[in-house]
């Protein structure tokens, strides 16, 4: 189980993360005792997106819960989460969540939200499996 401990470390580090422009998956696979490789290809196999998309996704999430809840310039909440310019941060927002950032400003529309991820192991066919071996008479090769 050392593996997914690892895996929890490297996500636990995004998350802490998220706002800090030197996140870089090098230090993210360093944190989960994995090689850049080896971490994207399982991080991508158990959560069907690749890391980049996963700290995309949690950052335009908590960019929309602070647009919703707080004063703050978009431009500043842009800049914040890692976008140049307002207008990619706007392109973004808008791809992900359906609505500009102006319109979760006002409460205008439904967010998306992608909750942080936990790592929890559910393993099954531990139970024995009840069957039986029937064998079939051959038919015949007659012609009607």
């Amino acid at each position: 189980m050392g593996w997914i401990k690892s895996l929890q470390q490297a996500i636990d580090y995004m998350e802490e993360h998220l706002i800090d422009d030197e996140l870089s998956i090098k230090r993210i696979a360093k944190e989960g005792n994995s090689s850049v490789f080896h971490f994207q290809r399982i991080f991508s196999l158990l959560t069907d997106m690749s890391v980049a998309e996963y700290v995309r996704r949690r950052r335009l999430t908590l960019a929309a819960y602070e647009l919703s809840n707080s004063a703050s310039r978009i431009i500043d909440i842009a800049y914040k989460y890692g976008y140049d310019t307002p207008e990619s941060f706007s392109k973004a927002f808008r791809k992900h969540h359906g609505i500009t950032p102006t319109e979760a400003r006002k409460k205008k529309g439904q967010l998306n939200s992608y909750n942080r991820l936990v790592i929890q192991v559910s393993l099954k066919g531990a139970e024995p499996m009840k069957y039986r071996i029937v064998e079939k008479r051959k038919l015949s090769n007659r012609r009607c």
